[in-house]
């Protein structure tokens, strides 16, 4: 008889092995994830596998920081993606909250995407994240900066990065 696959595997949505590693770590998470249509980015404090968000933020959250309505549709854009782990990174600062370890769940592992242009924006923000020494897996400044979009979109960037760095 076959051992039944749990459902969170069967849907491509948990790893246990790996979260089962983490946990044991004991130290916080910082849990980014992807959707159709946002980054979210959590705090994640674990005490006897129950998870606790201390932080949770998402890309909506950049409309009021002064997103521009025509951009709405790039909220998932690396752009996006660089400020929300910017602004989570400035938060972690600021409660003075211990150092996390990234948990990507299950997201491909890509040099130069969304991923790594979360990891850059937390790692700009001040938080001491141990990385690698290969520099080159983080995406190039223009693409960080919206340069790429269909409207160069770094002004907007610079101005929103400066509120994400006063308010927090």
């Amino acid at each position: 008889m076959p051992k039944s696959v749990k459902r969170r595997v069967a849907e491509s949505k948990t790893d246990y092995g790996k979260r089962i590693k983490l946990l044991k770590s004991g130290i916080p998470r910082l849990v980014f994830r992807k959707t159709n249509k946002y980054v979210i980015a959590e705090y994640i404090v674990s005490r006897e596998a129950q998870d606790k968000a201390v932080i949770g933020t998402n890309s909506k959250k950049l409309l009021t920081l002064g997103w521009p309505r025509n951009f709405e549709g790039s909220l998932k854009s690396i752009p996006a993606a660089y400020l929300i782990g910017y602004s989570i990174g400035k938060q972690i600062q600021d409660k003075k909250l211990e150092v996390p370890i990234m948990d990507f769940g299950m997201i491909r592992n890509v040099h130069k995407t969304k991923l790594y242009g979360f990891l850059k924006g937390v790692i700009d923000s001040g938080v001491e994240m141990i990385i690698s020494e290969d520099k080159k897996i983080f995406p190039d400044k223009d693409t960080i900066e919206g340069k790429h979009l269909k409207e160069d979109f770094s002004k907007h960037f610079e101005s929103i990065k400066k509120r994400i760095g006063g308010k927090n």
